[in-house]
């Protein structure tokens, strides 16, 4: 299905208000159709309802782009923490949204490198290759190079604070979080996107990294970066040729194939983390470019988190098998990483002592052998099942205190994310980590 164009992007805190509140007010009659609808059926169940809401935020997400449309893309990524109709939907953002029409293109060409992409470039693709929720790509060519010019949407950058404040009450809504845990969760996507619209960061970044990783990595590949056709909003980079996850299962890959694709994955995130402290941190699809030959490209280095050392230390100490037996050094380590709080009653420390052990010996299980199976259907419905009993426990959505880091937020994302695409390729991957490589060193 064709994508339609924008001609324009709401820029003014004022302009992106309005588009807010007037999907307020479609959800408020969203809801009052399906209590109406209820009263003359009682069985009625809330899909329809939520089917509806899901539609209108994404639709107003999508024309605002953005950190707005950027929150439901993470959001999407992280199963179970959304309702189906809401997950299924904002699931969109991460391949695609509605790109901007090319006079835009050319305006913000003509306002950051004083140049129109035609005075540049031999071919320049009028229609974006790929929109998605901060910017979008187009291809473009010299002679018989390729490239690939992200090129960001206006006022992104400049509304990201006042967006976060206008999305936070839809988030609690759809979530069912407190204003206190959302507010963590917020300060750290605040703080993440303002370093995603920075593409003079963004270049430095990924040339830094892709150096690094590539001598480090087998199959990896990394597009080079052209710094003078580059600026604070427009990043060019070499054209990969391949396809998207989704595209590349389609072609039936054979299981060894599918085995080395899973495995550059792993080892690429294993060294980020446990190596460099430094770690692409957007594990959506999108960002990863199959080849025909099993190699990897990676994209998209605007969200990289840098681990603080102290906190890597604590992070990542829980991730020893033994400890689950040791229960002074499991509360110790839980004290550190904000999970059990000094003013907990003893019942409140044994509670919350006993849902982040079970959290622990969940998330932590592919690192426990040499090996790991992650099309075990079993092992992901157990991760489902638990994340919705956490959203629903009492004791947490009325904790006086959030609990945790918010350090934790980015590197939790990368895990599961990682674990979701080693899922979908019915991976069996060699998971011996550095972070046992290293301290036996």
């Amino acid at each position: 299905m064709e994508r339609k164009s924008q001609d324009n992007i709401p820029t003014s805190k004022v302009q992106r208000a309005a588009k807010f509140a007037k999907t307020g007010v479609k959800l408020g009659a969203n809801y009052v159709k399906h209590y109406a609808k209820k009263t003359v059926n009682p069985n009625l169940s809330r899909q329809e309802l939520d089917d509806a809401n899901a539609s209108d935020v994404y639709e107003t997400l999508s024309e605002l782009k953005g950190s707005a449309l950027k929150v439901a893309q993470m959001m999407s990524m992280s199963e179970g923490m959304l309702p189906s109709a809401y997950s299924e939907k904002f699931k969109m953002a991460q391949y695609t949204a509605p790109p901007l029409s090319f006079p835009l293109v050319v305006k913000t060409f003509r306002q950051y490198l004083g140049k129109s992409p035609n005075d540049i470039f031999d071919e320049f693709s009028k229609d974006a290759i790929n929109a998605a929720s901060i910017g979008q790509v187009h291809k473009a060519k010299i002679g018989d190079k390729k490239f690939a010019v992200k090129i960001q949407y206006p006022g992104v950058a400049e509304s990201i604070d006042s967006d976060l404040k206008m999305i936070k009450p839809f988030a609690m809504q759809i979530l069912g979080l407190s204003e206190r845990d959302l507010e963590i969760y917020m300060k750290e996507v605040g703080d993440m996107l303002k370093s995603e619209t920075n593409y003079n960061l963004e270049l430095e970044r990924s040339q830094k990294l892709a150096k690094l990783t590539k001598a480090a990595v087998p199959n990896s590949v990394f597009p080079e970066y052209y710094p003078e056709y580059s600026s604070e909003r427009i990043l060019t980079m070499d054209f990969l040729e391949g396809t998207h996850l989704k595209e590349f299962l389609a072609t039936n890959p054979t299981q060894e194939l599918k085995n080395k694709v899973a495995q550059t994955l792993w080892d690429f995130y294993d060294f980020q983390m446990h190596v460099l402290k430094e770690v692409h941190a957007d594990p959506h699809p999108g960002n990863f470019i199959m080849q025909e030959d099993g190699k990897v490209g990676f994209i998209d280095f605007g969200a990289v988190k840098v681990i603080p050392e102290e906190y890597y230390l604590q992070h990542f100490s829980i991730m020893e098998k033994n400890i689950l037996e040791d229960n002074e050094q499991l509360e110790a380590a839980f004290e550190g990483l904000g999970f059990l709080m000094p003013d907990d009653t003893p019942e409140q420390r044994e509670f919350f002592k006993d849902v982040f052990k079970e959290l622990l010996s969940l998330s932590m299980k592919p690192f426990h052998g040499k090996t790991f199976y992650f099309g075990d259907k079993k092992y992901f419905q157990d991760l489902n099942e638990f994340g919705e009993r956490l959203s629903k426990m009492p004791e947490l959505r009325n904790s006086k205190q959030a609990r945790g880091s918010q350090h934790s937020l980015y590197l939790n994302r990368t895990y599961f994310g990682l674990y979701f695409l080693l899922h979908e390729l019915n991976a069996t991957v060699n998971t011996e980590s550095y972070w046992y490589k290293n301290k036996k060193a």
